[in-house]
């Protein structure tokens, strides 16, 4: 678990079999209504088709759901995904031999879960996209002062992003409009690629009609626009996948005990061995960036122009070296069950992940490879960081906490506790998978 006190500070871990129950006042308080924004379901069903349409990719053959369903715990199952060029779902996803893929998605595919929550003000694993009101847009974006305005929240703008990238959702050079409209650098404003997605979906009726039922503005005349489309969307993700009726609000709530050893776990988190320190609040995330030396595959997120497949993280966004591979603390609702674990998807154990976690010197030397889930690409290198040993000296001189081996008694107990943040309800989803969609096209299932 994520359990650094400061940058720079070492943590003591202190595994003692009698360090006792946490203290009562470390745990979070129950959630409620309160801590979300309010939804508008006729909105979240408008979402939820768009969610699961793809009509929002460029060659229209990816959805939002695609490498974000629910049978994978909104995640996709894999450590990186195949967006453009594949085929297929999760695991089972696989490279189409008439358009391979170029690349994998540089990142794992992080989970839906309480995305709503009026505390998630910073997005994605490098924290690129984050609430600022100095802005006029309310939003700190990769666009910077060209970031349209009417995006209803954070969540909003996160949501369509991916249709912007080629190896995600907008297609690779000049497959599509979309594709081209992004190689020119042509993101916004009229002709760009979100008005381009904008006009697809306004040019059916069914679609039109029904942005007319929710959206007033729009029955009054006001053309379709994509911060429309990507409201809805947002609306859906925060009805669809509020997460808070797991066995350990239950608990919270004083409506019923957490088993034993799941108890036990609860203590060592809490407690001894330090978990929410930066696992912590209601979510068990304190959204601020840590670097825990976990293992880098893939294509790594440098320019397309840069031959390294190092991905700094949070350094990408601010530029300064002390950023250098943080990464920013996942939320653990429903973790049992988000799999693979970490940026860059290395752990498809979770129990694997916990004993690197906390020990990633060690862990550093004995990483087994067979633990990354990677669907066949042909031609491509996906370990060039963990060949190269100044590659790997990077990432840990960058490390943040001192080793401290966790026992397999703790291992087991902290396995139980977080198994107690997994929610039926949320996971099975609220409106779940539409029979069909508006353009016709495939539904992923």
């Amino acid at each position: 678990m994520r359990a650094i006190l400061a940058a720079g500070a070492t943590l003591g871990l202190i595994l003692a079999a009698n360090a006792g129950p946490a203290p009562r006042d470390a745990l979070p308080e129950p959630v409620g209504d309160d801590a979300y924004r309010p939804v508008d379901e006729a909105e979240a069903a408008l979402g939820q088709l768009l969610f699961y349409d793809p009509i929002l990719s460029g060659n229209r053959n990816i959805a939002c759901a695609t490498c974000h369903h629910p049978r994978f715990a909104t995640g996709d199952g894999v450590s990186l995904a195949l967006g453009e060029g594949g085929i297929g779902l999760g695991p089972e996803r696989t490279a189409d031999p008439d358009n391979l893929p170029e690349q994998r998605v540089p990142r794992n595919a992080q989970a839906l879960f309480n995305l709503g929550a009026r505390e998630f003000t910073v997005m994605f694993h490098d924290g690129r996209i984050e609430a600022d009101p100095n802005r006029p847009s309310g939003l700190r974006t990769p666009l910077g002062e060209d970031m349209v305005q009417g995006f209803a929240s954070l969540l909003s703008a996160q949501t369509m992003f991916p249709v912007l990238s080629p190896d995600e959702m907008a297609g690779h050079y000049s497959e599509s409009d979309v594709s081209k409209a992004v190689r020119l650098g042509r993101l916004t404003g009229e002709g760009g690629a979100w008005d381009i997605i904008a006009r697809r979906v306004a040019a059916l009726d069914d679609y039109r009609h029904r942005f007319e039922a929710v959206y007033p503005e729009i029955a009054a005349g006001r053309p379709i626009a994509f911060t429309d489309i990507s409201n809805a969307i947002a609306a859906f993700v925060e009805f669809e996948w509020r997460s808070d009726t797991s066995p350990f609000d239950a608990f919270l709530r004083g409506e019923a005990p957490l088993p034993e050893e799941a108890e036990a776990g609860l203590d060592l988190f809490y407690g001894a061995a330090g978990c929410a320190a930066c696992h912590t609040g209601p979510f068990q995330t304190d959204h601020r960036f840590h670097a825990m030396g976990a293992p880098q595959l893939g294509p790594g997120k440098g320019a397309r122009f840069e031959l390294h497949r190092r991905d700094e993280g949070r350094m990408e966004v601010t530029g300064k070296e002390e950023d250098a591979f943080r990464f920013r603390t996942p939320s653990l609702r429903n973790v049992a069950r988000t799999g693979p674990w970490g940026h860059a998807g290395a752990h498809s154990e979770l129990a694997a992940f916990l004993r690197d976690h906390v020990e990633p010197g060690a862990a550093a030397g004995r990483y087994d490879r067979h633990l990354a889930v990677l669907p066949v690409l042909p031609g491509v290198e996906d370990w060039a960081v963990m060949d190269d040993t100044d590659e790997r000296a990077r990432i840990m001189a960058a490390v943040e906490i001192n080793d401290h081996a966790l026992g397999e008694a703790e291992i087991a107990a902290l396995l139980a506790f977080l198994d107690t943040l997994s929610d039926p309800a949320a996971l099975a989803g609220r409106l779940g998978i539409p029979a069909s969609v508006p353009s016709g096209l495939e539904v992923p299932r």
